[in-house]
């Protein structure tokens, strides 16, 4: 019996919680935080690019003989070309 009166004391209590922990928190970010994640997404454009460039120059290397071929480099066993 007890335990049934401790359940919506408890619902009561968390949802308390949550309700001042939502009201203390920020709107919206601050103009640092927004200047870094600004930052943070040209270094992500950037770095983006960078993978796109290079799979591209290994695809085309690899259509072409490759670095293998050209270079001396042996192959690990299992992998074939193309």
């Amino acid at each position: 019996m007890e335990l049934l009166l401790l359940i919506p004391a408890i619902t009561a209590f968390v949802a308390a919680k949550i309700a001042r922990l939502r009201a203390a928190r920020p709107e919206s970010p601050s103009a640092e935080v927004t200047a870094r994640l600004e930052a943070l997404e040209r270094e992500l454009a950037e770095t983006q690019e960078r993978l796109d460039f290079a799979e591209r120059l290994l695809t085309k290397l690899g259509k072409s003989g490759g670095l293998a071929a050209r270079d001396n480099v042996t192959r690990p066993r299992g992998l074939t070309r193309a």
